[in-house]
């Protein structure tokens, strides 16, 4: 892995986590089915409510920044009637971005949980790792490798269907 920030030690993941990742393996598919880069997030609050969902919507909403970490957080904020979104999770099927990473930070969410690596724009531990930079004033949490194969064959399958000359 370029960057050396990975860590692919085991990890024990929490009931609530995997259940989260599956959600978003749902919006995930929603986004795949539109033509959309088929990534899927949502926002849980501290007592494992679902307050936002969001899928990519950059193809149908002509806004670069229309990810699916974007779109959930925006969701779960208007839900909740602030931007701090404190005490939440993010889970999301593939590893943020820099822009979604950054967005996660400054929603101040608690926990990112997420399945894939994103060996190509990853900021939560692959390439970057913003979220946990030691100078930023709020660290979440992060959790890699939630259902990563499941997430992964969803990428792959979808770019693959793409590339075939069918």
């Amino acid at each position: 892995m370029s960057g050396g920030l990975r860590d692919d030690r085991p990890v024990k993941f929490r009931p609530v986590d995997v259940e989260a990742i599956r959600r978003a393996l749902m919006e995930a598919r929603l986004a795949g089915d539109a033509g959309e880069i088929p990534i899927g997030a949502v926002v849980i609050d501290s007592a494992g409510e679902i307050i936002g969902v969001g899928h990519n919507e950059r193809e149908a909403t002509h806004d670069p920044t229309a990810h699916a970490e974007v779109v959930a957080l925006r969701a779960a904020a208007a839900r909740i009637g602030s931007w701090r979104l404190t005490g939440c999770t993010l889970a999301v099927t593939l590893e943020p971005c820099p822009m979604c990473a950054g967005a996660a930070w400054l929603a101040r969410v608690d926990r990112l949980v997420f399945g894939a690596w994103n060996q190509e724009y990853g900021a939560a531990g692959s390439l970057w790792d913003v979220v946990r930079d030691r100078r930023l004033n709020h660290r979440p949490e992060v959790v890699s490798g939630v259902l990563a194969d499941e997430c992964q064959a969803l990428l792959t399958d979808f770019f693959a269907h793409l590339r075939s000359p069918d």
